[in-house]
């Protein structure tokens, strides 16, 4: 029992009981999230278009309120923060049991792109807070790598349920939100640097206290757009890829589920040790490769003539993301200063609301236009311009920050 004690004594408290919570409220997500699109389309009577606006309502809710987010839990912590978006997440995925009207859909939808924004700015800036700088990629992979546990086996329990009755995921969904939420009430202390929090406190004009110009932050807002390729993508994932399977394949929802869960068992099994493989190389070096690796998915999903093909595009796709997310998520942590570490992640979590947003729609009208084949290449030629473009701008960061830390650390020597 050694090794056990020697892996839980590896992380502290608070990264643990973010690993059980994400473990929980991913399997229920996953149960869900897959179907939640065709859910929203057999309501809008098969209106593709009218369920992909309703579908990127959350991502905009998450753009407008995502930097607000951001700067309070830089400011009151991030506790509350977290806490109150489990509570509006569960509250609207509750809601969606007995919602049937296009308003009330869109309500929820709305509810639940506040909730999604306050939490993960936060969340993010918490591990930060807690896991010193060498630690951080590996962190975020045990992190995906428990978004992962939840996601093997969601997918394909989540279409029996769909068959038999779509409320009982959306219940279970909601149970596991407040599950999380109790659980970081109890166990999870408030991880904001206490001289933050001393400013905060002897501040009277919210206004002034850590202002920030994003002029000022050019690099940040020129990573956050290089990484747009990327999300665009798994919003093609999650909206138009069933939809360009279902052309092909009777069991459709069958086959997208096993992708899915053949996404997630490799995660689980491969995420740590690709994590601390890369860790030998420099950052912009791995995610270059894994932009690579996102731009031959695009063409597998488009034009494979097989199922075989696809589950080789599923495998390139994973190695892809186990590579990307860690390494794209330290730099974040790394370029941000201490005051601004919220809305740095929020910042840079809005090219998930933009392409949230504007992605289903755009996809729905070139799957219509130019079929699902040459909208995914359109999608690869995308990734490899921003994979060259985040390259280079990721080099420039951790230079930028290694050269700050010298600095610093020579004044203190001094």
């Amino acid at each position: 029992m050694g090794w056990l004690q020697n892996i839980i004594s590896r992380y502290d408290t608070t990264i643990w009981i973010r690993v059980i919570g994400t473990i929980l409220t991913t399997f229920a997500g996953f149960m869900l999230r897959p179907f939640l699109a065709f859910y929203l389309y057999d309501k809008m009577d098969g209106n593709l278009l009218v369920a992909a606006m309703v579908t990127s309502l959350q991502p905009l809710t998450s753009i407008v309120s995502g930097y607000f987010a951001g700067s309070l839990s830089d400011r009151y912590g991030r506790k509350p923060l977290m806490v109150a978006a489990l509570l509006i997440e569960a509250i609207s995925m509750a809601g969606y049991i007995w919602a049937e009207s296009l308003f009330t859909f869109a309500a929820l939808t709305v509810l639940n792109g506040i909730g999604a924004s306050l939490f993960w700015p936060a969340a993010s800036a918490q591990v930060t807070d807690v896991v010193p700088e060498e630690k951080r990629s590996e962190v975020f992979a045990l992190l995906h790598t428990a978004l992962n546990l939840g996601a093997a086996a969601g997918p394909l329990i989540g279409v029996t349920l769909y068959k038999i009755n779509p409320a009982i995921a959306f219940g279970i969904c909601s149970f596991m939100l407040f599950i999380y939420c109790l659980l970081i009430l109890w166990k999870v202390p408030e991880t904001l640097p206490v001289e933050m929090r001393e400013r905060a406190k002897q501040s009277t004009d919210t206004r002034t206290v850590n202002r920030m110009k994003l002029t000022e932050h050019t690099t940040l807002l020129w990573i956050t757009l290089a990484a747009i390729p990327v999300s665009l993508l798994y919003s093609q994932v999650e909206i138009i890829l069933p939809q360009h399977l279902r052309t092909k394949y009777d069991d459709f929802l069958t086959v997208f589920a096993t992708l899915l869960t053949i996404n997630g068992i490799l995660v689980v099994c491969c995420q740590i040790a690709i994590a601390k493989f890369a860790e030998r190389f420099a950052p912009h070096r791995v995610i270059l490769f894994a932009y690579l690796f996102l731009a031959c998915v695009g063409f597998g999903y488009g034009w494979a003539p097989g199922f075989l093909v696809l589950i080789l595009a599923e495998v390139l796709f994973t190695i892809g993301e186990m590579l990307y997310g860690p390494q794209i998520q330290k730099a974040i942590s790394v370029l941000a200063p201490e005051e601004y570490r919220g809305r740095y992640f929020a910042i840079f979590g809005a090219n998930w609301g933009i392409t949230g947003t504007i992605g289903p729609s755009v996809g729905a009208v070139a799957f219509r236009g130019i079929g699902g084949a040459f909208w995914f290449s359109i999608l690869s030629l995308l990734l490899c311009v921003g994979g060259l473009l985040q390259t280079q701008l990721v080099k420039r960061a951790m230079q930028q920050a290694e050269s700050f830390s010298q600095k610093q650390a020579h004044a203190v020597q001094s």
